[in-house]
């Protein structure tokens, strides 16, 4: 397994294919090739540990094997930013730890997920300047939902009080722009639809480093299982969420995001292809910097799972202590 030193000195590729175009190995290199053959893009596979390959390209299996033996994985994602495989140097023999997962019948950690997520929403919250009444009117009732988290008995209301925070911090937390509110995936407008691909770049991210542990991450201990859901993953990117939250306000005040960028298709907001590159640019820039403590993160957790320690031993993720 890949330890905190080894992962910090890991690096995280974007390259974005068109048709026609090739990704490859050579000399322990990822090469991609344009349709003439041309080298348009290497790195090496030493240093690598994910690399997110946004549009259509092929792939050598020759790449899939050095994947495996140099630990780096490859997601992959149509020009919409829809992630549809993670492929690479996952650890599918970690059977104690799938023991575990499947044996795992409690609410605690569920509880102190959504806890950590909430915290974190109410920590963006305090950390505007200028509150109006509506702000510091929902930092008080979150408050409240986090202290009644603790009684919940069932996944229904724990869920049931994430949604009431999140609807309070989102309200406020985009106060500076005319918005609905938050929609999943529909991509109803601009907001959305880069709160989507923030999310799903910071979902492919965590899911790489719950597979490189051995993760069965189809089994979740928050979100309930579905077939062919990552529920574990979707647990796992909740602390974690109000990063991109940040990062999209911050780059909605610059004028970074811009009604311009984006194609209105089947009333969907679709960004531009031409555009994708400098919207990756902003949206990572939380994640990269603060991939170390991502890693420690799911690593602390891993270590907490396997040895069934007490909730309070679990890790804690702080986004007051970022970057």
């Amino acid at each position: 397994m890949i330890t905190a030193p080894d992962f910090a000195k890991k690096q995280i590729v974007f390259v974005f294919c068109n048709d026609g175009e090739k990704l490859a190995v050579s000399n322990d290199n990822i090469v991609v090739k344009a349709s003439d053959g041309k080298v348009k893009f290497q790195c090496t596979c030493y240093r690598l540990f994910l690399i997110y390959v946004i549009g259509h390209c092929s792939l050598t299996t020759v790449l899939l094997q050095k994947a495996k033996k140099f630990g780096f994985f490859i997601a992959l994602m149509t020009p919409g930013f829809k992630l549809y495989s993670l492929v690479g140097a996952d650890k599918d023999g970690n059977t104690l730890l799938k023991q575990r997962q499947y044996e795992y019948d409690s609410l605690t950690i569920a509880k102190h997920i959504i806890a950590n997520k909430i915290e974190n929403q109410l920590t963006v919250l305090k950390q505007v300047r200028i509150k109006n009444e509506s702000t510091l009117e929902a930092i008080d009732t979150i408050s409240g939902y986090i202290e009644k988290l603790n009684d919940a008995s069932d996944l229904h209301t724990i869920m049931a009080y994430e949604g009431l925070s999140s609807k309070l911090y989102f309200k406020n937390h985009f106060n500076n722009i005319l918005w609905t509110g938050r929609q999943p995936r529909v991509k109803r407008d601009v907001t959305n639809s880069v709160l989507d691909i923030g999310y799903t770049l910071l979902f492919a991210f965590v899911d790489a480093i719950l597979m490189s542990y051995g993760f069965d991450t189809y089994k979740g201990v928050l979100h309930t299982q579905f077939y062919m859901r990552k529920s574990l993953t979707c647990d796992m990117v909740e602390p974690f969420r109000p990063l991109v939250d940040k990062q999209v306000k911050k780059s909605i005040n610059l004028k970074q995001i811009k009604d311009e960028d984006f194609i209105i298709l089947n009333n969907q907001y679709r960004l531009k292809w031409d555009k994708s590159s400098s919207y990756v640019r902003f949206l990572m820039t939380p994640l990269i910097e603060n991939k170390e403590r991502i890693f420690l993160f799911i690593q602390n957790y891993y270590r907490s799972f396997m040895k069934k320690n007490k909730i309070d031993k679990y890790p804690v993720f702080d986004i007051g202590e970022c970057s």
